[in-house]
């Protein structure tokens, strides 16, 4: 006689209290800002410090922050990320249409798996403030082991992709290390 697997029932499902602050998690992340602006120091980074304050806060460390030109720089960047071993790589700035817009072209080839899910989640978030929000090409997956994810170069669009992320963060590293789905 073949046997069947256990029934699962609601209680076998957990889910973490809206109140409840979020798990400490463990690991190395780099956060890479592409603005052609901030790296010649015309202009100030604002995006970065809200990254690493956030990622930090979360648990991981060392927080690797780097500041580049858009362009080809980004691609080196998040490889100097993964190099290292950062178990998450996120970008800001370089997600738009102009034509020094090039941080998803430089994250492509780097990325096995992809999850379009995490950044139309933040499209939609930020249109609610700003259609605008709709025209930023980010990309997020998997590069190997490590979560890569481009957030916008804008405050309200890295605040929105923190929202975002925040209450999956610690799950997808946990299904990245082969945890089921308690």
């Amino acid at each position: 006689m073949k046997e069947m697997p256990a029934r699962r029932s609601d209680a076998d499902c957990s889910a973490r209290d809206e109140d409840a602050p979020p798990p400490a998690l463990r690991g190395r992340a780099h956060v890479v800002v592409a603005s052609t602006r901030a790296a010649d120091g015309t202009y100030e980074d604002r995006t970065g410090p809200l990254l690493v304050s956030w990622l930090e806060g979360r648990g991981l460390e060392p927080v690797v922050r780097e500041v580049v030109a858009d362009g080809p720089e980004v691609g080196a960047a998040i490889r100097r990320g993964l190099d290292t071993g950062a178990d998450v790589v996120v970008t800001t700035g370089g997600t738009g249409i102009g034509p020094a817009d090039v941080t998803p072209e430089q994250t492509a080839p780097l990325i096995e798996r992809e999850m379009p899910g995490v950044l139309e989640a933040v499209r939609r978030r930020g249109e609610a403030a700003s259609p605008a929000a709709l025209l930023s090409r980010g990309l997020a997956g998997m590069a190997g082991r490590c979560f890569v994810v481009n957030l916008p170069g804008s405050r309200g669009g890295v605040k929105d992709g923190i929202a975002v992320l925040d209450p999956i963060l610690d799950h997808l590293l946990e299904q990245r290390d082969g945890a089921g789905h308690e």
